[in-house]
């Protein structure tokens, strides 16, 4: 016996009356607007991806696209909000995990690997229009956050070893600089491989801190230039 029409069930995208494709929920749709902007961000940046573009792909109308993020800037500021936080998540874990110093490191050093080899895209969103020469960048803001870890981390060395612990911070942007600009290098050029990068970041840098001078001071004056006399 025939029980009636039924009700679409409500956590199931419901289909179209013309008899098609079903229809996204909201959050769907809000999903793949994130993931076809992500795409198109990596490949041709901010300036070079439009709103016709992000809407053609994803087979909507642009008013579609400007209701769920109010246009590109929306939509862009919320694909680096979520890339910022799933590396952030991951660095942070990293930082914090119970070991000895040179494993903390090392785990950090490969985690950001593995960012950057698992989410190409996001990590390429994250550097291209968020250079970390830019105070206000994505990036920059997100390797502030990392170096603010490792400033914790370092300032109970320094302190346990006699040196000045207010040079943390100092450190703490040196160690965090240098594995970034490595990233993006090993982005690039994809060699030699993961495990032999982070093992040559960690070299550099464990190597450097241990043989730390309390009072460093450099052993040559900077030499002049602009026709004034130089000093060997």
């Amino acid at each position: 016996m025939s029980t009636g029409p039924q009700s679409p069930t409500p956590d199931r995208p419901r289909a179209s009356r013309s008899g098609g494709r079903a229809r996204m929920t909201g959050a769907q749709r809000r999903e793949q607007l994130l993931e076809i902007g992500r795409g198109l961000f990596a490949e041709k940046g901010f300036e070079g991806t439009s709103v016709e573009e992000i809407a053609a792909t994803a087979g909507v109308s642009k008013p579609v696209v400007y209701e769920h993020f109010g246009g590109k800037d929306g939509l862009y500021a919320a694909v680096v909000e979520l890339e910022t936080r799933k590396l952030l998540d991951a660095m942070t874990v990293a930082l914090t995990l119970p070991n000895a110093p040179r494993q903390v490191l090392e785990i950090a050093a490969v985690t950001l690997l593995d960012y950057i080899e698992e989410e190409t895209d996001g990590f390429r969103i994250l550097v291209r229009d968020s250079p970390i020469t830019k105070s206000d960048g994505g990036f920059a803001s997100l390797l502030s956050d990392v170096a603010g870890h490792v400033e914790y981390i370092l300032g109970e060395q320094f302190a346990s070893r006699g040196f000045d612990p207010q040079m943390a911070p100092l450190y703490s942007q040196m160690l965090v600089g240098m594995v970034a600009f490595t990233g993006q290098f090993w982005l690039d050029h994809r060699k030699p491989e993961k495990a032999v990068v982070a093992a040559h970041i960690v070299n550099l840098a464990w190597n450097g801190l241990t043989g730390l001078e309390a009072q460093p001071q450099l052993r040559s004056k900077p030499r002049r230039t602009g026709g004034e006399t130089s000093h060997g």
